[in-house]
């Protein structure tokens, strides 16, 4: 394979100003007005037999992932691969040899299609009809809004931000898609898991009477980590904070958002699906205590929060990266007539009741239900829970690092912003390590930005 578009190593020229898409962000949250006059760019009405084609933005194992599975709605109508875009080039090279060799007749991508660098998403979003966003999380706010300016349809992983100017941009772009009927879907799969639909269907339906109480869970083992050593030793170079960083995107905040956000939404999604609502407000605790190390960076390796809803109800909330420890990934409703653990699609009480369907897979759902919309204009716009999923999360996280009981109202309209000012491969960066090597991490209690 040839070399793609831009440079094959990280270079300084490529960057984007962080300034410059805030000012966006500022204004969108006050009406969307700056996006509202944006181009819309040709949206792009399919029927049944039209060849959709795909742009996959972000080639990590996630994003080749959806990728395939977009490839897989074929069934539906003929879908292509037609552009792919990555900060990396060796990121890029190694999805298309595993999607090429998997669909290797729906994978039409050359060296004038793979582009690299900060603003190769703007050259694959051209190129496409529907695209895949599936980077780190930090930079899902200007893809999307990119994405909807260009008139295209859009599947975007989750979390969608991973701070408030974010989730307030990816709002304003929702509205505007809703506005020229795009079609967005989130990975959030559980939505699309037809015994989590009808469990929650029923809970709704009063089958334990008043939800009172919730549970989610996400504790288990540290996902994996990219040691900076590690990383020099395979390119055979120093590489510069940012690039060690984004290498190593899961333990810095403005990129992933730390692993409440990252891992631990999937089910504080599901809770604010069954009560149709979202926090008011969050406090809890949290810290580094087993994970520590140069190469772990500035995230807790656990949390634990208690969410109020409007009405009263509580979540409580826990994540967590510890070895040896109590491991579950559930949730949990309480109400006053029985109880429910919802990721067992189970009842119990008075109206006792268990799943006993077939659901397909959750994963590849989620695309042929969008895919599906689009072919047949269907409304289909997932950003909005999305993105409010994305703030309890960020919710959460400012609750524990700060120590403090937060409201939701108040985060929201925060101006901090967790991204570097630019995005470039030797721009300084908010988080930067010690002279022994360790990154600071928030102190609850101490005074925090929010």
């Amino acid at each position: 394979m040839n070399r793609p578009n831009d440079s094959s190593k990280p270079r300084c020229e490529a960057s984007v100003s962080r300034r410059n898409f805030l000012k966006t962000t500022s204004t969108a949250a006050v009406g969307g007005s700056v996006l509202g006059a944006l181009p819309a760019g040709g949206v792009f009405a399919a029927a049944a037999d039209d060849e959709l084609k795909v742009a996959l933005v972000g080639c990590g194992g996630r994003g080749s992932s959806a990728a395939g599975q977009a490839l897989s709605t074929y069934s539906q109508g003929p879908v292509k691969l037609v552009a792919m875009a990555d900060a990396f080039e060796d990121r890029l090279s190694g999805s298309f040899r595993n999607l090429k060799q998997r669909h290797p007749d729906r994978v039409s991508v050359d060296e004038d299609t793979m582009f690299v660098g900060f603003d190769a998403y703007k050259k694959a979003i051209a190129l496409s009809d529907v695209v895949i966003l599936a980077t780190p999380p930090g930079f899902r706010p200007m893809h999307f809004e990119e994405a909807v300016m260009q008139g295209k349809h859009v599947f975007m992983e989750k979390p969608v931000a991973t701070d408030a100017p974010g989730v307030r941009q990816v709002l304003a772009a929702a509205k505007i898609a809703k506005d020229k009927n795009l079609k967005v879907g989130v990975g959030l799969q559980r939505h699309h898991n037809a015994g989590y639909q009808e469990t929650i269907k029923r809970l709704q339906d009063g089958a334990i009477g008043d939800i009172i109480t919730t549970r989610a869970y996400w504790n288990g083992n540290t996902p994996w980590v990219r040691r900076r050593a590690d990383l020099e030793k395979r390119y055979g170079r120093k590489l510069t904070e940012m690039e060690y960083q984004m290498r190593n995107w899961y333990y810095f905040n403005w990129i992933c958002g730390d692993h409440i956000t990252e891992q631990h939404i999937h089910n504080l999604d599901v809770i604010n699906w069954l009560m149709g609502d979202y926090p008011v407000k969050a406090n809890g605790m949290g810290g580094a205590e087993v994970r520590v190390g140069i190469d772990y960076g500035e995230i807790f390796d656990h949390h634990c929060v208690e969410f109020t809803y409007a009405n009263g109800a509580k979540m409580f909330s826990q994540c967590r990266h510890q070895l040896g420890c109590w491991n579950s990934v559930s949730e949990h409703a309480h109400g006053s007539n029985g109880a429910a653990q919802i990721n067992r699609q189970a009842i119990t009480g008075p109206n006792a009741w268990r799943f006993d369907g077939k659901a397909k897979n959750a994963y590849q759902q989620e695309h042929d239900v969008l895919f599906h919309a689009i072919r047949h204009n269907e409304p289909h716009n997932e950003a909005e829970y999305g993105a409010k999923s994305s703030m309890t999360a960020i919710l959460g996280r400012t609750a524990t690092y700060s120590g403090k009981e937060i409201e939701w109202d108040k985060l929201l309209a925060s101006e901090v912003s967790l991204l570097p000012e630019i995005l470039a491969w030797d721009a300084p960066m908010k988080s930067m390590p010690g002279e022994d090597g360790l990154y600071p991490h928030p102190v609850p209690g101490q005074p925090l930005m929010v």
